[in-house]
């Protein structure tokens, strides 16, 4: 037997293998290591898929080539990659043996009290497997290779794995054809050294950095002259219909021409931004669905496949997607825009659901993120969110906040059965009678909020501060948009209602604010799919009040 730290020391990334089979009882034990390796909440989330067959090899070999060439790209150093070019990880078909490591995201459909903090605990448990497969291996005196550089999306499709079977990546097993100086490759070709120690450093004081207070917003935007709003009525007036009878268009068009301050508005590159986070409270049972699905939701927007991603192509309007608070680690795209404060938010049935400085964070993020979109030329925005849970977040705030009793501020969400709705009732009533904080709007925040409502608040007072118009979605939207008039009353002018929702307590938000929403379709969705539905009626708004002819330049007579 090999001294332990013989083995830590051995080289890893072992590239290239001898035909040898590898022997059942070699992989029973390495196998064995990987299952008393460290599994959070005694979950037993890790899997192994073993590959013999020479056609899947072949095709997850094709899959890195294909994925390599990316790889390769992405140093701009000419030698470096062409060095890269040259290694063309022949172990993929070489290696005897093809282990897959994967970790079962369907065990946090039931609470796993090791997965609060971060349900990428999962995933750590994994990583602990696989280490603990190549000591044994390398202890018998085989090896295993990690290749990671693959398309995991096409990776699992090819390998016919469930969504809920995430892999870490596929492992090259067998005896290894040399130990390469017992050096990494990297090491090798004088890519990189490893360092030769490892970083340490002892922390001893708490951070006490104190953040600005970014919650404020600027003073109003200065008044539109009374002379333009009647020269703007006229002009609605002055079409060819009777007065009035566009109905909402006719208000619609009002309100734009009056937020842009011009007789001739346009609407300049449409945004809808979904912010995305996790709760505490969903791990009490509130919603029909795992708090995982909100993950799931995620990765659909960004592959194009939620609802909101199909009204947005329909209708012309660029889709931001926003991490504000999920528990999970998304690998770092282009896509994604990353303002994440903490993996969900505590349950506030507890203690607060965030800090001080979170609250404050989340307001400083969702500005600069729709600051950004401002910059790039966008008037007009829109705000959708995703959470599982944050009907109950919203349903809470919306009656600290105005004061309505919880009962008449709970709705079902999405799938919530007449049981589990009742359930939710008294967990809500439960939480609001536990509070005993101070009745500032920031304290009540803090102790109640969900990361991706807050996150749209400032996002919206950033939205009005850019002289942006402002499309709300639904219940949960509008209960953000509750936060920000709270916050500047003058937000008021450029917010568009965009559909009143099937949630009961939406309906009397929208009466408790005094507005009037576009469209009444029963919508129970969120993601901003409201917005995007309505769009082209504010489109049709813009559209009339432009083109069509007055009775003058028609030459119809006026009665």
């Amino acid at each position: 037997m090999k001294d332990l730290y013989e083995i830590l020391q051995s080289r890893r990334d072992t590239r290239h293998f001898t035909s040898e089979a590898v022997p059942e009882q070699v992989i029973q034990k390495a196998l064995l290591a990987g299952h008393w390796a460290p599994s959070v909440g005694l979950t037993d989330a890790t899997k192994y898929y073993l590959i013999t067959s020479d056609e899947i090899k072949k095709a997850v070999k094709e899959l890195f080539l294909e994925y390599d060439e990316k790889a390769a790209n992405q140093t701009d150093n000419l030698y470096q990659r062409k060095q890269y070019q040259n290694l063309k990880l022949e172990a993929i078909e070489e290696a005897p043996l093809g282990l897959v490591i994967c970790y079962d995201r369907s065990v946090l459909n039931n609470f796993t009290i090791g997965t609060v903090g971060s349900n990428e605990a999962i995933k750590f448990s994994a990583v602990c497997a696989a280490q603990n497969i190549w000591l044994s291996l390398t202890e018998q005196g085989y090896s295993m290779g990690w290749v990671s550089i693959l398309n995991y999306y096409q990776f699992k499709k090819l390998l016919g794995l469930p969504e809920h079977i995430e892999p870490l990546g596929y492992f090259c097993v067998g005896k290894p054809a040399t130990n390469y100086n017992n050096q990494p490759m990297l090491q090798q070709l004088q890519w990189k050294q490893k360092s030769e120690k490892p970083f340490v450093e002892e922390i001893s004081m708490l951070n006490k950095t104190e953040t600005g207070n970014n919650s404020e917003v600027e003073s109003a935007l200065e008044n539109v002259s009374a002379e333009f709003e009647a020269a703007l009525q006229h002009k609605i007036d002055h079409k060819t219909k009777p007065t009035g009878a566009l109905g909402i268009l006719e208000v619609l068009a009002k309100q734009i021409g009056t937020v842009f301050k011009t007789l001739e508005p346009k609407i300049l590159q449409p945004n809808i931004v979904v912010f995305a986070a996790d709760h505490g409270i969903a791990n009490h049972g509130v919603s029909a669905y795992p708090q995982d699905v909100t993950r799931q939701m995620v990765a659909n927007f960004l592959e194009g496949g939620a609802a909101i991603n199909v009204f947005c192509r329909q209708n012309n309007i660029q889709l931001s997607v926003v991490d504000s608070g999920v528990n999970y680690d998304f690998a770092p795209i282009s896509n994604l825009i990353a303002a994440k404060i903490d993996r969900g938010t505590k349950s506030f049935l507890q203690g607060p659901a965030m800090s001080k400085e979170q609250l404050e964070l989340c307001f400083e993020k969702g500005s600069e993120i729709v600051s950004v979109i401002a910059q790039k030329g966008s008037n007009c925005i829109g705000f959708g969110e995703m959470g599982i849970g944050n009907t109950s977040t919203a349903s809470v705030l919306m009656s600290v906040i105005t004061g309505i009793p919880i009962e008449d501020c709970v709705g079902k969400g999405t799938g919530v059965n007449d049981e589990k709705l009742r359930f939710k009732n008294e967990i809500l009533r439960k939480a609001i009678d536990s509070y005993d904080g101070n009745d500032s709007l920031d304290e009540k925040l803090a102790y109640f909020g969900g990361f991706e409502i807050l996150q749209m608040a400032g996002g919206m007072l950033e939205a009005y501060k850019n002289n942006m118009l402002i499309l709300v979605d639904g219940f949960i939207c509008s209960v953000a948009f509750l936060i920000a008039f709270k916050k500047n009353p003058n937000i008021m002018k450029n917010a568009v209602f965009s559909h009143q929702s099937a949630e009961q307590a939406h309906v009397k938000l929208l009466n408790y604010l005094n507005v009037k929403a576009i469209l009444q379709l029963d919508l129970r969705l969120g993601e901003g799919t409201g917005c995007a539905v309505a769009f082209p009626i504010v489109q049709s708004a813009v559209a009339f009040l432009n083109e069509m002819a007055s009775f003058e330049s028609a030459g119809v007579s006026n009665k």
